[in-house]
């Protein structure tokens, strides 16, 4: 994977740069998101207080604000700084990884509803879609800022 990366990043070809931002993104986020579910797993074991319908909307507002801003952040990295393009998309899609982990990790503090369970995971799933699909316009401005 590492060698496919290093060629990906070093070619210069838009589409072999949002491959390699592509995988950035997901080592990004599983770095984030997986040490999420032991944890949640232990949290378990304490039989936290279920959360009541309204509480659970207002977390999947949160955790869906701040996906969006994470969202922008990366989006302003790959437009913007003195990096040259590859690292500028690269940033950006490193920290867009980011989006789709808060939302998945507020979702693993909740194991023992699966309600609360769904709904941030849902939030996590389409700031993983936005996530993705972002990186293509990432990469291309970044190229473009770099020209």
């Amino acid at each position: 994977m590492l060698e496919a990366f290093a060629r990906e990043l070093r070619s210069g070809e838009p589409a072999d740069l949002t491959r390699a931002a592509r995988r950035a993104q997901v080592v990004a986020f599983l770095a984030l998101a997986l040490p999420g579910l032991p944890l949640g797993g232990l949290y378990l074991l304490t039989r936290p207080t279920p959360l009541t319908l309204p509480w659970a909307a207002g977390l999947a507002g949160m955790a869906a604000l701040l996906a969006l801003v994470v969202l922008r952040l990366a989006r302003r990295a790959a437009h913007g700084g003195a990096q040259p393009p590859s690292h500028a998309a690269l940033t950006a899609a490193m920290q867009g990884g980011a989006a789709p982990a808060v939302p998945f990790l507020l979702g693993c503090a909740f194991l023992n509803q699966p309600a609360v369970l769904v709904l941030l995971w849902g939030v996590a799933a389409l700031a993983l879609v936005l996530a993705w699909s972002s990186v293509p316009r990432w990469v291309r401005a970044a190229i473009a800022r770099g020209s």
